[in-house]
């Protein structure tokens, strides 16, 4: 059999799931094993290699797996409760508990995760670089000002970890349409045209392309607004669609 090379972080994001960081870290923590020798960053395996992650092999083929969830607000997205808040794999098949979720959603936010254990696939979903758009239904505690709308949209709000800037797009009332808006924005121009008014100015379509920790939420506050709903529907190609809340399904990539 032909020797194929890959480099160990790769391998292991793939196959466990894993950031190529949280990777160079457990190779880093001495936690990786390369034919019976600790592992080194930079390293490189074949399918010749024999890999041990905590003392258990890590198989050369691995079949992957893709689930959209829709998560109910109250819970949160890491594998182990915070305070009295429950965790979405508490909801989740016991099948499925191996499985890392792509980026997070606050406790207070509901709405379209995606999950796998394939880490290439995380990373290129989340990396900044790849610049994958989410699209949000934001509700806000009070009528946003136009000037602020500007604000956001053109210049972007400083934050402690750098500018914020994203796409918002006003409610008409129609969620189809509003829908509609969000997903051909970048493409077509609407200057020459006229767009209904908005129903009122507290109900939003959010796009953006970051995913920073509750970047929208803390975009809004610095404004003076408090986010009252945050719920996503899409992300990347993926959308939430007729998704029951609480409910997952096998996607295909």
């Amino acid at each position: 059999m032909e020797k194929t090379q890959i480099r160990l972080n790769k391998f292991l994001a793939e196959r466990l799931g894993l950031s190529r960081r949280e990777a160079d870290e457990i190779i880093s923590a001495g936690r990786v094993k390369v034919d019976n020798h600790t592992a080194t960053l930079g390293a490189k395996i074949d399918n010749n290699s024999k890999v041990c992650y905590n003392n258990k092999i890590v198989p050369f083929k691995t079949e992957y797996t893709y689930i959209a969830f829709h998560k109910p607000i109250g819970y949160v997205c890491s594998r182990h409760a915070q305070g009295k808040a429950p965790t979405i794999y508490d909801l989740l098949p016991k099948q499925y508990h191996s499985l890392k979720t792509v980026g997070r959603l606050d406790k207070d936010s509901s709405g379209l995760i995606l999950l796998t254990n394939d880490g290439d696939f995380a990373y290129q979903m989340t990396h900044p670089k790849f610049r994958k758009s989410k699209v949000y239904e934001v509700e806000l505690s009070k009528p946003l000002q136009p000037l602020h709308q500007q604000m956001i949209s053109d210049f972007g709000v400083m934050l402690s970890d750098g500018p914020s800037k994203f796409t918002i797009i006003p409610s008409t009332g129609d969620d189809t349409q509003t829908s509609h808006q969000a997903s051909s924005r970048s493409s077509t121009s609407t200057s020459n045209s006229q767009s209904p008014m908005p129903a009122d100015r507290t109900r939003f379509t959010v796009v953006l392309t970051e995913g920073r920790n509750r970047q929208i939420r803390r975009t809004f506050a610095a404004l003076g607004y408090q986010v009252t709903r945050l719920h996503r529907t899409k992300f990347g190609k993926f959308e939430l669609n007729l998704l029951a809340s609480g409910k997952c399904d096998i996607i295909k990539i």
